[in-house]
């Protein structure tokens, strides 16, 4: 297993700013770093700065104690900042607020990186196009969830993979599974998958690169206005998948079948990297440590 250790003397210090009226809360990792380029650390709902199992204040600190300065805060309504609960969709002007403070009290950088996990990812890919400050974009886990895409994902990588485990069928064979609740909970995934279940809320709201309310053409399926994000955004990109997640899969399945994602994801901009047996939140100390050291290597490599 993997170790990487922190150098408790890296300088940090808490932050506020002003977002429409509301306080918003940061902490800064590396403060006196010398360095020309940070990282943004956008959280995704329902999250705090801190993340699970500490992983974005272990990130920050990785790269900080390697030279990087690292910023991550609560946006609107969640963690310690104020105003209303908003979605990943409604957190453009945050994210602009948040470059802002960065960029004031580290005045040396000349760009950032956005750093997202899940739907602060689909975020960042709104968002990154329309400030030539974010120079680049780690992707981690990305959000593309449809209620069709989500099906389809469960059916294939969840049900799929039950059947073949013979804890299942010593479950079915004990009683101790709830055969009929399960056939109607497959009947309900199957007809979804086959595209004729209610149409996702997530998957058509509005687009986000500001909080103001978007007219009908932009209210195209999440993976539509993602992939429109990603053409528009010309700097690199580092995507990270994990091999146990639905949410990844369900971003696979979607590449898979659609030609637009793969000619995109195959430009030279684009680093991807997989980690088979990891989960969505990169639980164990070895896959936290291993994502930390690409996002150091990709930010430095250009």
């Amino acid at each position: 297993m993997g170790l990487i250790c922190f150098d408790m003397t890296i300088d940090e210090e808490p932050l506020t700013f002003d977002c429409e009226g509301e306080t918003l809360i940061a902490v800064l990792s590396g403060v006196s770093s010398p360095a020309r380029r940070g990282v943004l650390v956008v959280v995704g709902g329902p999250q705090y700065r801190v993340g699970s199992h500490r992983q974005f204040t272990l990130l920050a600190r990785y790269l900080a104690g390697r030279g990087l300065p690292v910023m991550r805060f609560d946006y609107r309504g969640m963690g310690d900042s104020g105003g209303e609960t908003r979605t990943f969709e409604r957190v453009g002007t945050d994210i602009r607020r948040a470059i802002d403070r960065f960029l004031e009290r580290v005045p040396q950088l000349t760009d950032v990186v956005i750093w997202g996990l899940c739907d602060a990812a689909s975020a960042a890919l709104f968002y990154a196009h329309q400030d030539r400050r974010v120079s680049g974009l780690a992707l981690v886990n990305p959000w593309v969830r449809t209620e069709q895409g989500a099906a389809r994902a469960y059916l294939r990588h969840y049900y799929a993979a039950r059947i073949f485990n013979p804890a299942f069928w010593r479950k079915i064979s004990r009683g101790e599974f709830g055969l009929r609740q399960s056939v109607a909970g497959l009947g309900r995934l199957v007809v979804n998958a086959m595209g004729r279940g209610q149409a996702p809320d997530a998957g058509t709201a509005p687009a986000a690169g500001t909080d103001a309310d978007a007219g009908a053409a932009d209210r195209a399926p999440l993976p539509e206005r993602m992939e429109d994000g990603l053409r528009r955004f010309r700097g690199p990109v580092l995507l990270v998948l994990s091999g146990s997640d639905l949410t990844a899969q369900e971003f696979k399945d979607l590449v898979a079948g659609s030609r637009g994602w793969r000619r995109l994801l195959a430009n030279r901009r684009i680093t991807r990297h997989d980690l088979p047996e990891a989960n969505h939140t990169f639980a164990r100390r070895d896959w936290r440590d291993q994502v930390a050291r690409w996002t150091e290597e990709w930010v430095k490599s250009w």
